[in-house]
């Protein structure tokens, strides 16, 4: 009889996991069980359909320093399957990938579909057993090591190849017996969903949201929703938390790499806060009041006449500046020629801090990233197995690991689910 793999969960870890067990093992049967009714479905959405598959950091240990949680855990991982290898892996199934200014890695095609068709294409040319709609009601490890997986028992479960007539009815009640169990089943979100790990003995750190938007009730800030500057300094004083990077004025406050990363480094804080805090922004991050008021100044000797609101200071947007210096205090009609002394101190404080009161967050329901999970140190990160129980094996965010925006969170996934793979397969 051929040893059975049974890997619960339809997104980039599981996927990456079944392939690389597969192939490294043929001849194993691996199961692939997805609750939902597709799989891939955080990599369909991701960077805005168009999958941020990695980030061009080949350096291992400069790559954990964008891990708020879970850093020291990826060193020995990365150094065994880290960027570089995602990048050769897809080359070396046709799918080419091209770096951005910010270092974020995408497929040429610019279509997150073409990096779905690699991962099934793979996964069905290893021979994986693919099946949707298969929810785990609860797992449990044998006398003989091995483990029992409880399915849901749901009419519309089926084989990923079979069509709607030709429905996989498992027998009522019979478990899945498996030699070796991964679980990649994605953030949890809710404790519940992390009860399959507790029930084989495992911790789950709490589960707070990470890389979530700020919301700001600011009339003056909603007027200017789609407007993005390149580079601010974003900073959360009561936690000690600041981020340099791009912004976007959303309807409903702030967003953007700045605002994302500050939600990634604080989650735990800013939760504890029930989302309400001040926030700063320094929209001329590259200048320090000293070089801003030479700035005012030479604008007062040659611009005298103009108004203020009209001389906008690169690179800030005209609708933008003209809102900071309403918000500073000065009148719209207000000239350079009569902007006096006391004005000037207030603007150049508007332009270098401007206040925000946060008063909650958003969040995308299908994209958002969690914090929290496995406690890292009941996992050998050299297999990926459990410390705990022997044959257990987790991959992706189902694990107390979280990167910020860039995408730093694929690349766990794809490490750790190649890692849990390779080891699954040498074991068997």
């Amino acid at each position: 009889m051929n040893s059975r793999v049974v890997i619960i969960g339809g997104g980039a870890a599981g996927f990456f996991a079944a392939i690389t067990c597969a192939e490294a093992a043929p001849g194993t049967e691996v199961i692939l069980l997805e609750r939902g009714p597709q799989f891939l479905s955080k990599v369909k959405i991701s960077g805005g359909g168009r999958c941020n598959v990695t980030h061009a950091c080949f350096d291992a240990r400069e790559m954990t320093l964008r891990y708020p949680r879970g850093e020291h855990a990826l060193i020995a991982p990365f150094k065994q399957f880290q960027a570089r290898d995602t990048v050769a892996w897809f080359e070396n199934r046709g799918v080419k990938l091209k770096t951005e200014e910010d270092g974020r890695m995408f497929p040429t095609t610019d279509t997150s579909q073409t990096i779905i068709d690699c991962l099934l294409h793979h996964v069905r040319a290893a021979g994986v057993n693919l099946t949707l709609n298969c929810g785990v009601d609860a797992v449990k490890r044998r006398a003989d090591g091995r483990f029992e997986v409880f399915t849901e028992r749901r009419a519309s479960a089926r084989r990923e190849n079979e069509s709607d007539e030709q429905l996989a009815e498992p027998v009522p009640g019979a478990p899945i017996i498996g030699d070796k169990l991964l679980l990649a089943i994605g953030g949890c979100r809710t404790p519940a969903l992390g009860q399959l790990a507790v029930s084989l003995g495992h911790t789950l750190e709490p589960p707070v949201p990470s890389l979530f938007t700020f919301h700001i009730d600011d009339p003056w800030l909603r007027g200017l929703a789609g407007i993005s500057v390149a580079t601010v300094e974003a900073s959360v004083p009561d936690a000690k938390l600041c981020e340099n990077g791009p912004l976007l004025i959303t309807h409903w406050g702030l967003s953007g790499p700045a605002i994302l990363r500050l939600s990634a480094w604080g989650a735990r804080v800013l939760h504890e806060k029930n989302y309400r805090f001040p926030l700063h922004v320094n929209w001329l991050p590259h200048l320090n009041a000293e070089k801003l008021a030479a700035i005012l100044q030479s604008r007062r000797q040659a611009q005298a006449a103009k108004l203020v609101v009209n001389s906008s200071i690169t690179p800030l947007p005209a609708r933008l500046w003209e809102q900071l210096v309403l918000a500073s205090g000065l009148a719209r009609d207000t000239r350079w020629s009569a902007l006096s002394r006391s004005a000037q101190h207030k603007l150049i404080q508007q332009l270098l801090r401007t206040e925000f009161q946060v008063t909650g967050k958003s969040l995308n329901k299908d994209e958002f990233v969690t914090c929290g999970g496995v406690r890292l140190s009941e996992v050998n990160f050299k297999t990926m197995e459990s410390k705990i129980c022997p044959g257990l094996f987790f991959a992706g965010e189902v694990l107390d690991i979280d990167g910020i925006t860039g995408g730093f969170n694929f690349q766990s996934a794809w490490t750790t689910g190649w890692l849990a793979g390779q080891a699954m397969a040498k074991a068997l």
